[in-house]
């Protein structure tokens, strides 16, 4: 048998950062439960398949659910709230590596903002052509 994506143990981490299942009033066909859809996306992150090449044959229900599930469980904000309680657990083990860790300013907000686009002279020999410059969050100055 092989190794099982989602362990009891993880599985009791992640159970309580899940929303609750929404009604259906008007019945309908029954819900994957959270944990299949769990290890369906788990699958086919670790795999790299596409999501349509989920095998049904793992009981995950079909790639298009278990992607719904994925993108409603990111709007609820799980992803985020998982990443936050893993980083604590393994800051508390004092299992970080600091000496790898990077801030760049998609992280870091610059002191005094950014920077806003300046408006470059007209091209001589083209007077109905203007070019313009733009800086990027890099630093890096493009030209339109």
């Amino acid at each position: 048998m092989s190794k099982e994506l989602v362990s009891d143990d993880l599985w009791r981490e992640i159970e309580p950062l899940l929303p609750a299942e929404p009604p259906h009033p008007k019945g309908g066909r029954p819900r994957v439960p959270a944990r299949a859809a769990l290890t369906g996306i788990l699958f086919v992150l670790y795999s790299g398949i596409p999501w349509e090449m989920l095998p049904q044959e793992m009981g995950c229900g079909s790639g298009m659910t278990c992607w719904r599930r994925l993108r409603d469980w990111h709007q609820a904000g799980v992803w985020h709230k998982l990443h936050r309680l893993m980083l604590d657990k393994l800051g508390i083990a004092g299992k970080i590596d600091w000496s790898r860790a990077s801030a760049d300013s998609s992280t870091i907000p610059a002191k005094k903002g950014a920077m806003k686009p300046a408006r470059a002279r007209r091209i001589e020999g083209n007077a109905g052509r203007k070019t313009t410059f733009w800086w990027t969050e890099s630093g890096i100055l493009l030209q339109l």
